[in-house]
């Protein structure tokens, strides 16, 4: 007999998508606005050394940034939910209009899960017994009727994130003077970007060395090309 102490329980969380999916969204607008609003700011600081236009310039981008990231994860989301309640409508209507074909085809999904028919019938006829939509859905489509990607948790998380992203590289920049900018900008969106990178590595159950990697390329990459195109600006005469 064993003494071992039992398993604890795995947690399930009903609302695990939700959650998820507003996890996803945070991580997407804060790396957005690190990367975008560094590259802004940037780039002007290299064509012009007035801390008020380099401001503005990174103010204004944050705002616009916020708030279209808010838009556009409100769209897409909802779009995703107007989807699954589509086809959470079409499941309710061939439930109540061909029953019999319905439980013959859950009956063949869990064939296909490696059932042998006389048991894949009976599951099916089970779980129809108890909630006939529910089981078509999950089994069919993944879709949880009580747990429907919401657009609004995905817009202000991303939102939020974006100006605590942002924020980041625009205070650094205003923050220390000009022959510090470039270089602590550099130093602190690289350690920015290595912690979103490896959050959403982890989020996902990723390696997260080659996501690391791969956000900071990206994010110096794209700063060093605006600051690269401000400094020919500014050399230029042009602002």
């Amino acid at each position: 007999m064993s003494d071992a102490a039992p398993r604890p329980a795995e947690p399930h969380d009903p609302s695990i998508n939700a959650r998820l999916n507003a996890l996803r969204a945070a991580v997407l607008g804060a790396n957005d606005g690190i990367v975008s609003t560094a590259g802004l700011v940037m780039g002007v600081a290299g064509a012009t050394n007035d801390r008020g236009t380099i401001a503005v310039a990174g103010l204004a981008g944050l705002v616009a940034g916020a708030m279209s990231m808010a838009a556009g994860e409100y769209v897409s989301v909802s779009t995703q939910r107007d989807t699954e309640r589509a086809l959470i409508a079409q499941e309710s209507r061939e439930l109540r209009e061909a029953p019999e074909d319905e439980l013959a085809e859950l009956a063949r999904l869990y064939e296909h899960k490696g059932l042998s028919p006389t048991l894949a019938h009976d599951v099916a006829a089970e779980l129809t017994a108890v909630d006939p939509l529910r089981s078509h859905l999950e089994v069919e489509l993944g879709i949880d009727p009580d747990d429907l990607t919401n657009p609004w948790h995905a817009a202000w998380a991303s939102m939020a994130s974006f100006v605590v992203g942002a924020a980041l590289p625009l205070l650094t920049i205003l923050l220390f003077p000009a022959d510090l900018r470039a270089p602590l900008t550099v130093i602190a969106v690289g350690v920015a970007l290595a912690g979103t990178g490896y959050t959403a590595a982890r989020a996902g159950g990723a390696p997260p060395q080659r996501a690391v990697l791969r956000n900071v390329a990206g994010g110096l990459l794209a700063m060093g090309i605006t600051y690269g195109v401000g400094t020919v600006v500014g050399g230029a005469g042009l602002v």
